[in-house]
């Protein structure tokens, strides 16, 4: 599958334009290691390094839609690997938008940084996810990338009133796909997609 075939099927499968132009103006091959380049475009996730993954477009369409982002966007990534997610994301918000990554794991954060040089609005930390990042200690929207039994409430706290957490909620085989609206103190679930793998959240 090519570039343009993907693009056709996540517009065949009714996501929002926005994510659609997002996914044609980000180049999935410049996140993806050398010896996997070929298959960038297939729906498919992909091995970065140090055991993790980046996953499948489809599966992150899915969750961008879930987010519901807008322009303008503050917008929060744990578990951001090698940054493709980051760039998507910060196509969607525009260049008034900012977007936010941490990973854990060293080598990806500086990895992902390389790969993110052109995009102005991103910003990535080596820190746990639970752990706010000072000068950004709310957000409109939240992306869990890893899967969790449930949202730690660190992460839950991070989030503005009225907004958004979308995460993979399960064991560790196999998890739903959940988006919770923060109402004031309560925390409410607005939707859920069974039957998605991710790689396990890293504390």
């Amino acid at each position: 599958m090519d570039k343009g075939q993907l693009i056709a099927l996540l517009k065949h499968e009714g996501f929002h334009e926005r994510i659609v132009s997002a996914f044609e103006k980000v180049n999935r091959e410049d996140f993806v290691l050398d010896n996997f380049k070929k298959l960038a475009y297939e729906n498919i996730s992909l091995p970065i390094s140090h055991d993790q993954t980046m996953s499948q477009p489809s599966t992150i369409a899915i969750s961008l839609s879930l987010l519901k982002l807008k322009e303008n966007h503050k917008v929060l990534e744990v578990g951001s690997g090698c940054g493709y997610t980051l760039a998507l994301m910060s196509e969607v918000v525009g260049e008034n938008g900012i977007v936010y990554g941490v990973e854990i794991v060293t080598d990806l954060a500086y990895d992902s940084l390389n790969n993110l040089t052109n995009y102005k609005n991103v910003n990535v930390y080596n820190q746990n996810g639970k752990v706010k990042i000072p000068e950004a200690p709310s957000f409109d929207r939240i992306l869990v990338s890893a899967a969790v039994p449930e949202v730690p409430r660190e992460i839950l706290e991070q989030l503005k009133d009225d907004g958004i957490v979308v995460a993979p909620i399960g064991s560790r085989d196999i998890q739903t796909l959940t988006s919770i609206r923060r109402n004031g103190d309560e925390f409410v679930v607005e939707k859920e997609l069974p039957g998605f793998i991710f790689v396990h959240f890293v504390d």
